[in-house]
Order: C-alpha cells, then sequence, then structure tokens
C-alpha cells in the first residue's frame, strides 16, 4: 500500500545525523530516489540517498570522514559504529542539471543547481523523482511518483524516449524495477523502450551484467526476460536464447526451448537458490536449437547439446565480463547436467566419476539444477523416489569412507619406513591402527601411527589377524550404520 507520510522513526540515526548537519550548517536536505520510494511502499531500504544545494567541496568540508573519487557530485560521508566494525556509507549529491547525452550513458556535463525541482527532473522514472525535505519530512512529488507506487506502475519522467536516449542502461532498469517491485510498465514507456533498444549496443557490459543479476536475482526473473524479449531488449543482450523461441521439443516436454528455460529459472528463484544455479538453468538447454535432429514418430533429438550449450554460455558469460569463478561453476553445472541417474542400473563408482567430472563443492547444486530442468518438463515439483536415491547415493559416496585410506600413513610407509616385508601381515598392522583411529580421531596423526606400526610388526601374524579383524568389523559395522542413516534420510531402503 502507499504511504503518504514517513516518520522520523523510519530513517536511521546516520542518514538524519547526515540531513541535521547539513540543515545545521543553513544547506537544505533531502532524502531522495530509491530509499524515499521503499519507504513510500512500507520496505526498509538497503542504501539512504542525500541531495542538497551545498557544493561536493562544502560537503567536504562539512563532515570529518568522507570519499568523493567521481565526476557527479557525489560525496561518500563514512560512518564507523562502536559497536559494529562494519563502515555505513551514506552518498549525498549536490542538486543537479544535467546537459545533453550524447553517448546515451553519462551526460556532457553537469552543473550544480539551486532548487530540489531541478534535480528529480533529471531523475528516470517518477516513483525515483520523489523527496523527502529534512527534517519537517515534507514530501516533493513533482511527477505524481506516489500515484503511480499507489498503481503499481513504472513510469519515466517526462518524455519516455528523452530519457532512455540520455542513458540507454535505464532500459534495463526498467525491466529490472519491474522484477525487483512486482510493478509494470506504464505504456509510453514500453513503448519507447521498444523504440530505442539499438541504443544497449552503447553501453558497457558490465553494467548491463550488473543489471541482468539483479533481474535473475529476483523474485520473478521469468516474467522480466519474457518482458525482455517481447520489448526487443533481449535480443540486443543475449540473442542466442531466442533461438529457442517456438523450438519443440519431445513429447514429453511441456514447452518449447524457450518457455522451458524460463520455467526452470523461475523454479531456481521460488528456492532461493543462489546466481550460479539460476544463470545455469537459464542456459542450460541454450545449445538444444544448434543441435535439434528429426528423430523417430514425430519425435527429435538433442544429442550433445549440453557440451555446445557449455561453449555457448561460456561465450555469453565472457562477453558480459561475469568473473571466471562464476563462469566455471555455471558452465560445469551445464556440460554435466544430463548425468545419468537410474538409480536402477547405475553403481556407486558412477556416482564418484560424476562427482569427480563436477566436484564435490558443486554437486548439490548440480542437484538443484536437474530438479529445476524436471519441473520445467511439466514433472510435478515432488522429488521421485529414484532422485531421493541418487542423492543417498551421492551422500553415501561424499562421506569420508571409513577405511584404511583415511590413515594417515599406507602400505608403502610400513614397507620403506619400517622394512615390513609386503603380505597380509600389512593388511592386519592398518585395520589395527584403524580400530584406534576410530575410537579416537586425533591418533591419526603420521608419528603416533608409525611407532604403533613398530610396536606391532613384533607381534606373530596370528595374533594381528586376530586383532586385524576386529578393527575391520568395527569398520564394516561403522560403515553399515552410516548408511542406514542417510537412506532413511532421504526416506529409501
Amino acid at each position: 500500500m502507499k504511504k503518504e507520510k514517513i516518520s522520523k522513526e523510519q530513517i536511521p540515526e546516520t542518514a538524519r545525523k547526515v540531513t541535521d548537519t547539513l540543515v545545521e550548517k543553513g544547506f537544505e536536505a533531502y532524502l531522495v530516489g530509491g530509499c524515499v520510494r521503499d519507504l513510500l511502499r512500507g520496505k526498509m531500504p538497503k542504501d539512504w540517498d542525500v541531495t542538497t544545494n551545498a557544493t561536493p567541496e562544502e560537503i567536504i568540508s562539512i563532515f570529518p570522514h568522507t570519499h568523493y573519487e567521481n565526476n557527479f557530485g557525489t560525496v561518500g560521508v563514512v560512518f564507523e559504529e562502536e559497536e559494529n566494525p562494519t563502515l555505513q556509507i551514506i552518498e549525498v549529491t549536490p542538486f543537479r542539471v544535467e546537459s545533453e547525452y550524447s553517448d546515451s550513458r553519462r551526460p556532457d556535463s553537469v552543473e550544480w543547481g539551486q532548487h530540489i525541482e531541478e534535480d528529480l527532473e533529471r531523475r528516470d522514472f517518477t516513483i525515483n523523482a520523489i523527496a523527502v525535505d529534512m527534517p519537517s519530512l515534507k514530501i516533493v512529488d513533482p511527477f505524481d511518483g506516489l500515484r503511480d507506487i499507489e498503481k503499481r506502475r513504472i513510469k519515466a519522467v517526462r518524455d519516455p524516449r528523452l530519457r532512455f536516449q540520455e542513458d540507454g542502461l535505464r532500459i534495463l532498469r526498467a525491466i529490472r524495477l519491474q522484477a525487483e517491485l512486482n510493478f509494470t510498465i506504464e505504456h509510453e514507456t514500453s513503448q519507447a523502450i521498444a523504440e530505442n533498444v539499438s541504443i544497449l549496443n552503447k553501453i558497457a557490459q558490465e553494467r548491463i551484467r550488473d543489471e541482468l543479476i539483479r533481474i535473475v536475482m529476483s523474485p520473478s526473473p521469468a516474467e522480466s526476460v519474457l518482458i525482455a524479449q517481447k520489448l526487443g531488449v533481449l535480443k540486443e543482450i543475449i540473442p542466442e536464447l531466442e533461438e529457442g523461441l517456438g523450438m519443440e521439443q519431445t513429447a514429453t516436454h511441456k514447452y518449447d526451448v524457450f518457455m522451458h528455460l524460463l520455467v526452470a529459472l523461475q523454479h531456481t528463484a521460488d528456492k532461493g537458490w543462489p546466481l550460479e544455479i539460476r544463470l545455469a538453468a537459464l542456459f542450460h538447454d541454450i545449445g538444444k536449437p544448434r543441435t535439434r535432429r528429426k528423430g523417430g514418430k514425430n519425435n527429435y533429438t538433442f544429442y550433445g547439446h549440453e557440451v555446445v550449450g557449455e561453449r555457448m554460455s561460456k561465450k555469453i558469460l565472457q562477453k558480459l565480463k561475469f568473473p571466471k569463478k562464476t563462469i566455471d561453476k555455471v558452465v560445469t553445472l551445464i556440460r554435466w547436467h544430463m548425468f545419468f541417474s537410474d538409480t536402477e542400473q547405475i553403481t556407486l563408482s558412477a556416482v564418484r566419476r560424476m562427482i569427480s567430472n563436477v566436484g564435490k563443492e558443486n554437486v548439490w547444486d548440480l542437484i538443484n539444477l536437474r530438479i529445476a530442468d524436471r519441473v520445467a518438463i511439466g514433472r510435478p515439483k515432488e522429488e521421485p523416489y529414484r532422485l531421493r536415491k541418487y542423492q543417498s547415493m551421492i551422500e553415501e559416496v561424499m562421506s569420508d569412507p571409513i577405511s584404511v585410506g583415511m590413515l594417515k600413513i599406507d602400505g608403502n610407509n610400513l614397507q620403506k619406513d619400517l622394512q615390513i616385508k609386503p603380505g597380509p601381515i600389512i593388511g592386519h598392522i592398518l585395520h589395527i591402527l584403524l580400530d584406534e583411529v576410530l575410537e579416537d580421531p586425533k591418533l591419526n596423526e603420521t608419528e603416533y601411527l608409525l611407532k604403533k606400526a613398530q610396536e606391532l610388526s613384533k607381534l606373530s601374524e596370528k595374533e594381528l589377524k586376530k586383532l586385524g579383524e576386529r578393527g575391520k568389523n568395527k569398520k564394516e559395522e561403522e560403515e553399515e550404520q552410516k548408511v542406514k542413516k542417510i537412506r532413511g534420510k532421504y526416506g529409501i531402503k
């Protein structure tokens, strides 16, 4: 619901300190932009922005701790709370009047304004062009942003074509705000987006990436990607995704390739999964259109689409300047998302190979991607018995094996350091040592184990065998209990 008043209690002390100090020094001070929009929606802002008729130099002279490293007048006022060592930064910007944007990215020049209305007029959307006069808390709303918050719509300030021509990134920002706020984009603003999408070619890939991340991490990314496609935006930033439009799949699939990707993406958002899984869901079948072949009975095959998709996704993410670590994980998930999961046919060794391919750190994310893929086929959202059993097998394999392999010495040490001849005696000694380590893991140290092995080597083979069998049986008992517990967790036998 729209609020028409903001209370002092809604504003944190650090923001009030900044505005109060500016006012005490004889300047005007307003909260502005997204923080005001969020307050009016009853949400707690993440960031706080202040605008004032003070110049950057005057702002810096007023506050003891600031940083100023930009061409737009924004001064960061830094606070460090005594109870919390992390820094808080309140951004303070002078009223601004901007010239033309000849490169559709940034104004050719910036002048400091004298009135709050001048500053609000240069902003992108009406819902971001609302200010709160401090300390009176009077709302300044010259472009009816309050009304647009109430109607839940995104509308450009004045002429939308001019707004997008000034800064092409505003095109993506409109779609991102739609995704984050669950608003609709007003008709004339939508038309202006469609007419000016080519401006995105002038925008730095890093800026596009940052907006894309926020869209993907929003509560409703699928709807926003679909809007981007309908307005022609997707073709400008990730044209490869459009290859899946209308691309039929096998009879088991409910959607074409494009919608399949969007449904998978939305499931990852509904689950609150991290960025890498969401990107992998968006791109996991992007290679299908380039690998589709006609199969029998009006069906199709997509052999190798995961390999082609891996290459395509890597190229897209590199172009968008994603970090190498993010790219590596996303393409790994895409490459191996078609792993064979029939638990009636695969063995634990096959599961180990799969884990070896993706890495232990990625295996559960791979399972989540597979779940999203399955949901996007049109299957029930509940995890089937087969998948639960596969998860159980993964956990069995992932658990450190309770075996002599966990010891910090092996047969080679016994032969080389203690001159024990190869044979059954080595196995008996290792199982005896394992028995001790199972009782007290702190004993798993090379020096202790070698010393103990030296003592054991003086026993007869019969005595070693008896002690070794006891350790071996205990190991098997421990393994059996662990596996039983894991399988019970997944509701399987």
